[in-house]
């Protein structure tokens, strides 16, 4: 079964860079039904940044409905035209934003792209205001999307992938055990350090790393010192590469249920544990969401296949960082969050070429363990 959709998309700046938003509404390209809808902040930044943030929402949210098809529609002649190809992008500020879209794009069998008037856009024009009036506390917050109204489409049948030759191969590992890991702790901000156990495990998936690539291009981290550690281990069983610290590969702040249990959590926060549980768009008390997680995480995602093409590369993170990027490398919903587990210090392998293919071929390796 294929599924036609259309995408609207556009997106906002109040002072150019200033204040920002965006918008996108997914519909069937049938029948003119609105499948999903998508807004929010950009935070401070410009018109063009905040449009293709609305056209990467838009086509995210068809990739979750499992479209074979996207006809994308926007009154951003500059966006249009250098996502056909027939304009350079000159600002080096839109190059990894182009360069996600042009991942996403790849997630279908076919995409095109053209320009309306604004008139034909005022749905989307409607979301991003709203989106920007909501950040400046003048509209209530109440929803980011609206939820699939029609049964998704069958996913498209999978492909061979290609050559290795062009691919960037990326392995994720998370970090070695902490004490947290042991206790079930929720462990986001805090800076908790290896253990013992913990240290063995990181050498362990240096070994394995070392095993599936032959030369390693660069070794990736979040800046907390678990994760830090775990990569200079992996980057000297690889012969010495540095260390880069990634700020947007860090965990999710977990705010006020940081260092505690679940069963701490469900016992003095039951209505908000049960909130967060139920929608990617709820944060802990004090904390962040997973909605914001993988924003960040998406654009360090297009820094990497925009600075290491065809390269080999070592990412090191956490649970929440790991799950999303594997979440959206499968196309999946947010059920998968909840339904796969990550071992400290288990390896995920997955190649993505240029034209935005992806092939995820291993999911939380954990032999080197035993």
């Amino acid at each position: 079964m294929t599924l036609h959709v259309v995408v609207e998309a556009d997106g906002g700046s109040r002072g150019n860079p200033g204040p920002a938003g965006f918008g996108a509404v997914v519909k069937e390209a049938a029948t003119g039904q609105v499948l999903l809808e998508r807004y929010d902040s950009a935070g401070i930044t410009t018109n063009n940044v905040a449009e293709y943030s609305g056209l990467i929402a838009g086509l995210r949210a068809a990739a979750e409905l499992n479209a074979t098809r996207v006809d994308v529609r926007m009154d951003s002649k500059l966006v249009i035209e250098q996502m056909s190809g027939r304009w350079q992008i000159k600002n080096a500020g839109l190059r990894p934003l182009a360069a996600e879209a042009a991942t996403l794009v790849g997630k279908f069998e076919r995409v095109t792209f053209d320009w309306i008037p604004r008139e034909r856009n005022k749905e989307a024009d409607a979301l991003a205001n709203r989106a920007m009036d909501e950040a400046a506390g003048k509209a209530p917050r109440d929803r980011i999307e609206r939820e699939v109204v029609t049964p998704a489409a069958e996913a498209p049948k999978s492909w061979a992938p290609p050559a290795l030759e062009n691919a960037t191969r990326i392995a994720l590992v998370r970090h070695g055990a902490t004490p947290f890991t042991a206790q079930g702790r929720y462990s986001g901000r805090g800076d908790v350090p290896l253990t013992d156990e913990g240290e063995a495990q990181a050498m362990a998936a240096a070994g394995r790393v070392a095993g599936i690539f032959r030369d390693v291009d660069a070794v990736l981290s979040s800046p907390l010192t678990r994760c830090v550690r775990t990569a200079e281990l992996i980057a000297a069983e690889a012969g010495g590469v540095p260390v880069t610290v990634m700020d947007d590969l860090i965990e999710c702040d977990f705010g006020d249920w940081e260092g505690k249990t679940f069963a701490e959590v469900q016992e003095r926060w039951p209505g908000e544990m049960s909130a967060w549980l139920a929608s990617t768009s709820v944060a802990p008390p004090g904390g962040e969401s997973f909605q914001a997680v993988a924003k960040r995480v998406r654009a360090a995602m297009a820094t990497v296949l925009h600075s290491y093409p065809g390269k080999a590369v070592v990412i090191v993170s956490h649970v929440s960082p790991i799950k999303l990027i594997l979440r959206d490398a499968l196309a999946a919903g947010d059920a998968f969050l909840h339904r796969l587990f990550l071992d400290a210090a288990g390896v995920s392998t997955m190649d993505v070429w240029p034209d935005g293919n992806i092939a995820v071929r291993t999911v939380n390796e954990t032999a080197h363990l035993r």
